[in-house]
């Protein structure tokens, strides 16, 4: 590593979304979106979105104070407005996910075929969050 570089990262291991009503937030993404919480109770709910990346669900107003826990304490933090992140998809799964998400009610707002050949379909979550689907190709490194 050359001097006064920055040390390499090993990924995103959290992605936190703030919500209005926690308890309606964890059935879209319990029933709808097939998620198990890892971590439960009145102010967060964690999932595991895949080896080595967690969806992180706090209720809003929750997170303005330090949370003190035995180990430390973690510094307050917020997010407010609709927010995007994606979920990372297989290429034959796509359709499933749109028939699924069409059952449920989950209206698809956007699709797109990008140039390297992934394709992405969008919908909002119950707190007008947007979350896409993504195939392979749609960045360099994915």
């Amino acid at each position: 590593m050359p001097s006064g570089s920055a040390p390499p990262l090993g990924g995103i291991l959290e992605t936190s979304l703030y919500v209005d009503d926690l308890a309606r937030a964890r059935a879209f993404y319990e029933e709808v979106l097939g998620l198990r919480p890892m971590v439960v109770d009145e102010r967060i709910a964690a999932y595991p979105a895949a080896p080595g990346s967690v969806l992180l669900l706090f209720q809003r107003g929750t997170t303005g104070t330090p949370a003190e826990l035995p180990g430390g304490v973690i510094p307050p933090h917020d997010g407010s407005g609709h927010l995007h992140y994606a979920f990372a998809v297989a290429p034959e799964r796509l359709a499933a996910w749109q028939a699924h998400l069409e059952r449920r009610g989950v209206a698809i707002e956007g699709r797109v075929d990008w140039p390297r050949g992934s394709r992405s379909l969008y919908f909002r979550d119950p707190d007008g969050n947007l979350v896409e689907l993504a195939t392979p190709g749609l960045w360099k490194n994915y």
